[in-house]
């Protein structure tokens, strides 16, 4: 088989069974795939897929597949999104080539260039790699948290890794989103950023939650 296509069908496995978790449900059904016969048990015979009662699942080897396989195309979301500013139109189609052609070594680049963003653009979850686990720093980074930009400096939101509801709404009301260029006016005893005209006070916590291109 060649490596596209199986990667593709990793992927389209990899999705379903996100949105099965994401349902409650756990369980993939075979038919969900809308695969050939053929196709599926060509991945079980290749060793990346399980077959049973109907029920579909990654092995070992298919899940470790999957994930740099996923980890990869959502980097490069990030990559296009944050870096280069490309609208939505041009990330999944990018993505989906640029996924199949990179190394471990520029993956793990790109995720420390990008501060281990744990979401895609579209609120994903991007799989973490060993460099997120010792938050490694070794190449200069053009997204950070808002914490690290001291006083006087300004940055571009680019996203926020907020998982409180309420905490997103209350950024979105005072234009904190994505795309707002900020100015951090003081960092002690409060921080404080400006938002056009307006001076905004955030607790400790909420500004880490806010990811920043440096301006």
């Amino acid at each position: 088989m060649e490596k596209k296509v199986r990667d593709e069908i990793l992927e389209l496995v990899w999705v379903k069974k996100e949105n099965k978790d994401m349902s409650g449900q756990q369980s993939l059904d075979e038919d969900e795939l809308k695969l050939s016969s053929e196709l599926v048990q060509t991945m079980v015979e290749g060793g990346y897929l399980c077959l049973q009662n109907g029920q579909v699942d990654f092995t070992e080897k298919g899940l470790s597949s999957a994930t740099n396989l996923m980890r990869a195309h959502r980097l490069s979301e990030r990559l296009f999104s944050d870096v280069l500013e490309l609208g939505d139109q041009y990330l999944e189609r990018n993505a989906c080539t640029f996924e199949h052609i990179l190394s471990p070594e520029v993956v793990e680049s790109i995720c420390i260039l990008l501060s281990h963003p744990v979401e895609c653009p579209h609120g994903r979850p991007i799989p973490p790699g060993r460099c997120c686990k010792s938050l490694t720093k070794e190449v200069p980074r053009v997204v950070v948290p808002l914490s690290d930009l001291p006083s006087g400096t300004f940055g571009k939101i680019v996203y926020v890794a907020t998982k409180y509801h309420q905490r997103l709404d209350q950024l979105t009301a005072l234009s904190i989103t994505p795309g707002t260029v900020i100015k951090v006016h003081q960092t002690n005893p409060a921080y404080v950023i400006k938002v056009g005209e307006t001076d905004v006070a955030l607790d400790d916590q909420v500004v880490k939650d806010i990811y920043v291109r440096r301006e």
